[in-house]
């Protein structure tokens, strides 16, 4: 990487006179520098130990003391926009193939195993470099334009949808479901059925595109968490109350989880909980819906209601606590 292509694509200043004009790396972790290396410094702290091990540049964006007249010292106007156009310049030779999805689509892939020629992206623009950087030339790549800012990519495709299904669900609750794809028996995989549409399209778009895959399980989605509780609000071991807290950060989706919950659990007394910003914008209707101001309103509010089942939007399930016989239990990997 030359010094003169990350001026020119950064618009980043050069202070000094340095004598190098070419980088064999970039590097984030200051223990991980080597000869040769651009460290990125987002924090100054790590510029000494960067330059112990042998940095030929650092990138920074704020006020940092020049250590070393030798080492190129860039400087940027915000180290995550010069790090997407340096990656969006680069990417261009690898030739990807790059798709976009859901942010459940895209979870639900990094629970499936796929050889290194397929890739899924999301996290800090740090996280997204370090795992578009290696790939190989024409990888294919899935993302999340709610997740990750498209920019990076200079042009991708809409994720390839099934057009028939392909999984048989055998048996289901809320929470878990066993189900038969291409012959093969998944037994009580802790996936609750609201993400069979969505594990459907996923695994039709590995099957078109010819990409390997193994399903060894699910857990931790991030989406449509079941915590069981007790009257006085405080987290049980999975499976042994009958009153649910189901949380869900991404507010778009709630409208589809209450249809999902009417439809599965008609029987149950289901109530709603939504933050204030949600009133005016609503398009389901207004019975068993709360509403909360601050995130410490919500146990008041949940404690205020007979309920089975409770669907709180915008917030996680650290707004319970545990009881002293289940604190062991937060431990495993469903929650």
């Amino acid at each position: 990487m030359r010094l003169e292509n990350i001026l020119a694509l950064t618009q980043g200043n050069l202070l000094g006179a340095p004598t190098v004009s070419i980088f064999e790396n970039v590097v984030f972790d200051p223990s991980k520098v080597k000869r040769g290396s651009l460290f990125v410094a987002y924090s100054a702290d790590e510029i000494p130990e960067a330059l112990l091990h042998g940095a030929y540049g650092v990138l920074f964006d704020r006020p940092t003391q020049i250590a070393d007249s030798e080492v190129a010292w860039i400087k940027v106007e915000n180290i995550d926009a010069a790090l997407k156009k340096l990656l969006r310049f680069y990417l261009l030779e690898k030739e990807l193939q790059v798709y976009a999805c859901d942010p459940i689509t895209l979870h639900l892939s990094t629970m499936i195993t796929t050889p290194p020629s397929f890739c899924n992206v999301e996290g800090s623009m740090r996280e997204v470099w370090e795992k578009l950087w290696p790939l190989e030339k024409k990888a294919i790549v899935l993302f999340s334009p709610t997740l990750t800012d498209p920019d990076i990519f200079i042009e991708h495709s809409q994720l390839i949808r099934a057009q028939e299904n392909t999984i048989t669900i055998i048996e289901q609750t809320l929470f878990e479901t066993s189900f038969i794809h291409n012959d093969t028996f998944y037994e009580r995989q802790m996936l609750s059925p609201f993400f069979i549409p969505y594990l459907e399209h996923l695994l039709f778009f590995y099957t078109f595109l010819r990409i390997p895959f193994q399903i060894r399980g699910f857990s931790k989605m991030g989406h449509f968490i079941p915590v069981f509780t007790n009257a006085r609000m405080e987290i049980k071991e999975f499976g042994t109350s009958e009153r649910v807290v189901i949380f869900e950060p991404l507010l778009e989706l709630i409208d589809e989880q209450i249809d999902f919950l009417d439809a599965q659990a008609s029987w149950a007394k289901i109530i709603c909980l939504l933050p204030e910003t949600m009133r005016s914008a609503l398009t389901i209707g207004v019975d068993n819906i709360l509403f909360y101001r601050y995130p410490e309103e919500i146990i008041a509010l949940l404690q205020s209601r007979d309920f089975h089942f409770a669907l709180v939007a915008g917030v996680d399930k650290s707004v319970l606590r545990p009881s002293r016989s289940s604190m062991k239990q937060l431990e495993l990997d469903f929650f």
